[in-house]
């Protein structure tokens, strides 16, 4: 197997001199990963010459010397990664036929992302004569997508999922309901019409329940049920198995991968005959890479114990290594769920809370106590507003009322309280914000007092400042018209009953979704543009799609995106039709 490359096409050939101009989850999307044992680094990393241009966080491929190698397994699809896109992909190919491995550095499988957006399912056609609303114009949901993303976007791998998209969930509707242990739901809304709303939601999102006796399995989970259905179908999974590099012959093609056993530290050769499905995730915990290419959303972050997982970035560093192209601009999915305490700021040296409610669009302020920006629309757009206040971090404000309000504000996707409007469930109910309120009350986040002084005296901002802001908001939401920053007068609320509530917040982090640019066959492309055979990426590790912001008033986009795209890269790769 040969790696051997020249300098200059390597440099040429992974984009880095765009990517070093910018510069001047590995296995694991949103849930724990696998942690690397204290003190031991995942392998030997080959450093760069001071002079040349590849930047810190990429490095070298790290050689591993063939005595090393102790193993060798034949397959003919090798699966990179077992969740929200290496399970589409494994259950994909093996429907088609092939012989499906899928590795994992986790000890056992991890339930996927559940909110699933797609274009024209059958649940979504069925509820237009009821909703008509629900209906979605391809064109202007393709041009409002290119809208997020500054047009840094290729359009045809919007328009494959937009076509794709509707029968993935139909095939995973189907599968998950063929033992009566989970449904699909529909999740139809799409907020307010009709009164001004500055951001148009679609109603796209898609989410697996489980049911019966399932539901009161606490080992049971989406992700065990679609484990099950792959290995229904003949494939196979090998856990406890981290991913080292990809390999290659002499035209380019990759054969295979290089991979080692978490447990007793040995090395495989894992040889694919028909291809490898890079499925590794963003690189959201590699934090110099993060540095590098996202520095402005690594300011905004406020990490929070037990949330988010450890994507490492290793699977786009294995494709540049192959001669692949990243995406120029570096971009994320991060959501105002938290929240830090009183005397702290959003730092990624200080731990904070987990804060759900964040993206209610309550008044919300900066730390000086004065309001900043139009609190109603896509999650990062308040977040990057944040980006220009003082310390990077604002407060949340709500007062006893907030159920109420909360409803009337109406939100849409995966922050929604209330059941949508076709009567499918929310991911978090109201009711369970109580709970969550009185935790945070407890551990010194969540200050609440009888009148705006004292609330801000609490959150250690400038009292007069803040109540002079808290008592203009509530005259112009009893006008009906934000004169400052123009807010939907329905969700332009007055704050009037006591105990008002406050909390110090910034972003929870989910996931970077800049990758690797693909063609509409899922592979990975070289600066030319021409595709690396025997190599397919999906999910998080795979670019081209997003740019700027995430468009989360598309329900579940980045989720189904890489489930329509895994479940293509597993039927290509099996069936050699690309």
């Amino acid at each position: 197997m040969s790696n051997d490359f020249s300098r200059r096409t390597f440099l040429k050939g992974a984009g880095i001199t765009a990517l070093g101009a910018a510069a001047a989850g590995m296995l694991a999307g949103c849930g724990q990963g696998y942690q690397v044992p204290a003190n031991e680094v995942p392998y030997d990393v080959r450093t760069t010459p001071a002079n040349e241009t590849i930047p810190n966080w990429l490095g070298l491929p790290p050689e591993i010397a063939e005595s090393d190698i102790t193993e060798t397994v034949d397959t003919e699809v090798l699966v990179v990664g077992t969740r929200t896109g290496g399970l589409p992909a494994m259950m994909s190919a093996a429907e088609n036929g092939a012989q499906v491995l899928g590795i994992d550095r986790t000890a056992k499988i991890a339930a996927p992302r559940e909110d699933i957006g797609a274009i024209d399912s059958k649940l979504q056609l069925e509820s237009f004569e009821q909703f008509p609303q629900f209906r979605i114009d391809k064109k202007e949901a393709l041009e409002d997508i290119v809208r997020y993303a500054n047009g840094f976007v290729r359009y045809d791998l919007i328009k494959l999922w937009m076509d794709e998209s509707g029968s993935m969930i139909d095939w995973l509707t189907d599968i998950i309901g063929r033992n009566g242990e989970m449904v699909m739901n529909f999740e139809g809304s799409v907020g307010t019409e009709g009164q001004g709303a500055r951001d148009k939601a679609w109603a796209t999102g898609h989410s697996p329940e489980a049911v019966g006796a399932a539901a009161e399995d606490k080992n049971f989970n989406f992700g065990v049920c679609l484990q099950k259905y792959a290995e229904e179908k003949g494939a196979q999974f090998r856990f406890n198995t981290e991913f080292i590099k990809l390999e290659q012959d002499e035209s380019g093609r990759v054969t295979g991968v290089i991979a080692r056993d978490v447990q007793d530290r040995h090395y495989l050769r894992i040889n694919a005959s028909k291809g490898v499905i890079m499925a590794t995730g963003g690189y959201g915990n590699n934090m110099e890479m993060m540095q590098a290419r996202q520095p402005w959303n690594m300011d905004l972050r406020i990490p929070a114990s037990g949330k988010g997982g450890n994507p490492t970035g290793d699977g786009i560093k294995a494709m540049l290594w192959c001669g692949a192209k990243m995406d120029p601009i570096g971009t994320s999915v991060m959501f105002n769920r938290a929240c830090c305490k009183p005397d702290e700021t959003a730092d990624m040296n200080i731990t904070g809370e987990w804060f759900w409610f964040g993206e209610q669009p309550f008044l919300k302020v900066n730390l000086d106590g004065k309001r900043f920006c139009n609190e109603s629309g896509p999650y990062d757009y308040m977040l990057h507003s944040t980006y220009m206040q003082p310390h990077k971090t604002y407060v949340d404000v709500w007062d006893a009322n907030w159920k109420e309000h909360a409803r009337q504000m109406n939100e849409v996707g995966c922050c929604r309280l209330f059941p949508f409007d076709n009567g499918a469930p929310s991911n978090r109910t109201a009711d369970s914000m109580e709970s969550l309120f009185e935790d945070l009350i407890e551990k010194g986040y969540i200050q609440t007092a009888d009148t705006p002084e004292e609330l801000a005296e609490k959150l250690n901002i400038p009292a007069d400042t803040f109540a002079e802001t808290f008592n203009h908001y509530n005259e112009m939401a009893r006008a009906g018209e934000d004169t400052d920053y123009y807010k939907e007068a329905y969700r332009l609320i007055p704050l009037d009953t006591p105990p008002y509530y406050g909390v110090r917040t910034g972003a929870w982090y989910l996931a970077t979704i800049d990758g690797i640019i693909i063609d509409t066959n899922m592979h990975p492309l070289r600066e030319d543009n021409t595709p690396i055979e025997g190599l397919y990426a999906t999910g998080d590790c795979s670019g081209g799609f997003f740019s700027v912001s995430y468009p989360n008033l598309f329900t579940g986009l980045a989720c189904g995106r890489t489930f329509t795209f895994g479940r293509r890269a597993g039927m290509l790769a099996a069936t050699g039709q690309a």
